[in-house]
């Protein structure tokens, strides 16, 4: 049975801990720009002491300040929404001596504690065996669906395969996806694949070419448009299967962050890069299970606004974990350094992934 990592926090009685002064804060004078000196954020659980004790602020993500607010809450924001008369936490340092600590260890059992630290920072190659990955894998997405939330971040390269497709289907109707992050290209073509069983003209299953093939996804693009949705679209068009079909009719969030080289866009597809990025964070600030696959841009863009751990309702501190799964070994450790708890990387062909986990899964 999965049980989640336990969290340990740091032991405040400690007298390095309790001598500390309090952090120290400085005024936003011009909107987006934040105070020199400014505390910048990690994935890591961070704790600032206020008032003479020391808070944890319960949401993060790399590279942001750190807000003050006048109910003594603390509020992690990127610096481009940084508002006039914000209080920012000051300091560069996180061992306690400015107010400001940084507990990289708190998942950790006695085993990792008193091991070899460069374990974190091992390469994983397509050498490398999965089997016990996807065995934990399997329990840590049984456990998510009664008790978390599972977010998917997905390269187009599941719309190619026909037998990926089906599997992601099933992994929405079985209740493995609470949420999906995409571009254009991904939702276009699986569209493609629902109306035409081609990606970019060629068959989803025989990979032949169709005559006239290359106009297919440019037609779905211009169908959606013309119904306003990809939800109308599905109805317009009687659309009933795919990734995006099965997402449409369980309810299940999606967010497409469009690019300099898109086709149309699809009409749900966000041109600003901006407000794409604050769409993404509001998804990840939810999950508790983040899963990117053959998509590198997005998996670094995710692994920057996702911390390791989330604070629940009840004040438990859990772990997030994070997988990264591609083809080349490059993406996948990119995001290797994030810890062994907050990331699991596997290099292999994502279309073979996701038939192993349905059917590791059962659910094909």
């Amino acid at each position: 049975m999965f049980e989640l990592p336990r969290y340990k926090e740091p032991d405040f009685s400690d007298p390095r801990f309790a001598s500390a002064p309090d952090a120290v804060c400085g005024e936003v004078t011009i909107d987006g720009v934040a105070p020199e000196n400014y505390h910048s954020t990690s994935m890591y659980p961070e704790y600032f002491k206020i008032n003479g004790t020391w808070t944890l602020a319960r949401e993060s993500r790399m590279d942001s300040s750190v807000v003050l607010r006048d109910s003594g809450e603390l509020d992690v924001v990127e610096n481009r929404n940084l508002k006039k008369g914000d209080k920012v936490i000051l300091g560069r340092t996180e061992n306690g001596e400015e107010g400001i600590y940084l507990h990289s260890t708190g998942f950790e059992s006695p085993e990792e504690a008193d091991g070899d630290q460069f374990v974190f920072r091992q390469g994983r190659s397509r050498e490398t065996s999965y089997a016990r990955d996807y065995d934990r894998l399997f329990e840590l997405l049984k456990y998510e669906r009664e008790h978390g939330n599972i977010l998917w971040v997905m390269g187009p390269a599941f719309s190619f395969d026909a037998d990926a497709r089906r599997a992601m289907q099933a992994m929405v109707e079985h209740g493995y996806v609470d949420g999906l992050m995409a571009g254009n290209a991904l939702a276009t073509h699986d569209l493609e694949g629902s109306m035409f069983h081609t990606a970019l003209g060629q068959d989803i299953y025989t990979q032949r070419s169709h005559p006239n093939g290359h106009y297919n996804h440019l037609d779905v693009i211009n169908r959606v448009r013309k119904s306003g949705s990809i939800a109308q679209f599905i109805e317009d068009y009687n659309i009933d299967n795919g990734i995006m079909y099965s997402c449409v009719k369980n309810n299940v969030p999606f967010v497409l962050t469009g690019s300099i080289r898109d086709d149309g866009p699809l009409p749900e597809v966000i041109g600003d890069a901006y407000a794409g990025q604050t769409a993404m964070r509001g998804m990840v600030k939810k999950a508790t299970t983040v899963i990117c696959l053959a998509t590198m841009l997005h998996t670094i863009a995710t692994g920057n606004m996702t911390p390791s751990y989330r604070v629940l309702e009840d004040g438990t501190v859990r772990p997030v974990f994070l997988y990264t799964v591609d083809a080349d070994e490059f993406v996948v450790n990119k995001l290797l350094d994030r810890g062994s708890l907050a990331a699991t990387t596997i290099v292999t062909n994502v279309q073979d992934f996701i038939m192993i986990v349905a059917k590791g899964l059962g659910i094909l």
